[in-house]
């Protein structure tokens, strides 16, 4: 079953040129789905407009075959889809539970077993659960923000640059974990400037160009597809990927 379905999604900015023009794509449980593309190509207002955070002009956005209203995160939210932007993805001044709580702000019960659930899965968080946001590592801001939007048990997960800042040991342990969420049974939908990496975890890839979709394909392909790499991926050393965030 197809957990997220998206037709014909158009839209951007109020009062500025339209950006994404027309794109489909469904994701399933256990997919990573990975969107690329060269800077300005619309990825992440694509997502905003997926999530709910940007009114689209023209579209659809199905969960679980139900049609969301378009332009209403919060409902988006309570119905199974969780977005994680690529900043202010935590209260930096409050503590790891804080921010866990705050994650659970829509629960009217539950939240201290759902904050478990995320210590189970995110064991480095336990050891910080009374330190500011603030003082984490780059990566462990990460795991933390992942943790947070995982509290209300979505079936949808949305990712943008959830690697953006880190060093390569620490995006490489991102990924692992984001992999190991898909593999969970999460629909998982990620914007990446660090394509070629992403397209090492991925499932699926999606090159966007000028706000269209041009190549939708298993992710192991665009990998091998010299044109693609070097259009949009540049070069990457292979190394043996670290599963440890803390950097």
């Amino acid at each position: 079953m197809t957990d997220l379905a998206i037709k014909a999604i158009r839209g951007g900015y109020p009062n500025a040129e339209e950006i994404v023009k027309g794109i489909d794509l469904q994701v399933s449980a256990g997919d990573l789905a990975v969107i690329i593309g060269p800077n300005g190509a619309g990825k992440s207002t694509f997502l905003k407009l997926v999530a709910g955070l940007l009114q689209p002009s023209q579209g659809e956005v199905h969960l679980r075959s139900e049609a969301l209203p378009l332009g209403n995160a919060q409902i988006a939210c309570s119905k199974g889809m969780s977005f994680v932007p690529q900043e202010r993805n935590v209260f930096a001044s409050l503590t790891v539970r804080e921010n866990l709580e705050m994650g659970g702000y829509l629960l009217r019960r539950g939240v201290k077993e759902r904050i478990e659930e995320q210590l189970a899965r995110f064991p480095l968080l336990r050891t910080r659960l009374r330190d500011r946001a603030g003082s984490l590592s780059g990566g462990q801001r990460q795991v933390l923000a992942m943790a947070v939007a995982l509290m209300t048990r979505p079936g949808v997960l949305l990712l943008d640059e959830p690697t953006a800042g880190l060093s390569p040991t620490a995006a490489d342990a991102i990924f692992a974990l984001v992999r190991d969420l898909a593999k969970s049974g999460l629909a998982v939908l990620m914007v990446e400037q660090n394509a070629l990496l992403a397209l090492e975890y991925g499932t699926t890839g999606l090159v966007l160009v000028a706000g269209r979709k041009i190549r939708e394909e298993a992710a192991a392909s665009l990998l091998a597809d010299d044109e693609v790499r070097h259009l949009f991926l540049g070069r990457r050393d292979h190394r043996q990927a670290s599963v440890n965030p803390a950097h």
